[in-house]
């Protein structure tokens, strides 16, 4: 096993994201919605309250446009999502998430929070200040989309 001290900074970053993610997906389970992947997850976290294009969904899931489609055709079949025209281009359609997205949206926030606050028992308020003002920093120069 790597000791600590040799872990990189990414895996250090990763290992607390994918611990997680595990909660929410298992409290997603429980509450009834076990029929999506977090490959799926990924691009259905990334559609707007009003809905997004299905290229900017690829774009910011960093996948092909193909694989998007793919992966909202199934988010379609399970009732997450559902597709209607773009009211700015007729051409286009948008991705919208329905009422069962924004439920399990509801079940994940909650325990996104209730890690947070676990996080922050552990770390003490001022560290967890800190790396949150730390991470919120690296978006300057890491996310396209901040």
């Amino acid at each position: 096993m790597v000791a600590e001290s040799e872990l990189n900074t990414g895996l250090l970053l990763f290992i607390p994201y994918r611990a997680l993610e595990n909660r929410v997906f298992a409290a997603l389970a429980e509450a009834g919605f076990d029929d999506f992947t977090p490959a799926q997850a990924r691009v259905m976290q990334r559609i707007g309250p009003n809905g997004t294009r299905l290229t900017d969904l690829a774009e910011q899931a960093q996948v092909t446009k193909q694989t998007a489609g793919f992966l909202v055709d199934q988010l379609e079949k399970a009732g997450y999502v559902k597709r209607v025209p773009d009211p700015t281009d007729k051409r286009a359609r948008l991705v919208c998430g329905t009422e069962k997205a924004w439920a399990a949206k509801e079940v994940a926030d909650a325990v996104v929070a209730e890690v947070e606050k676990e996080w922050e028992a552990h770390l003490g308020k001022r560290r967890m200040t800190q790396m949150r003002q730390a991470l919120t920093l690296l978006r300057e120069i890491t996310d396209p989309y901040a």
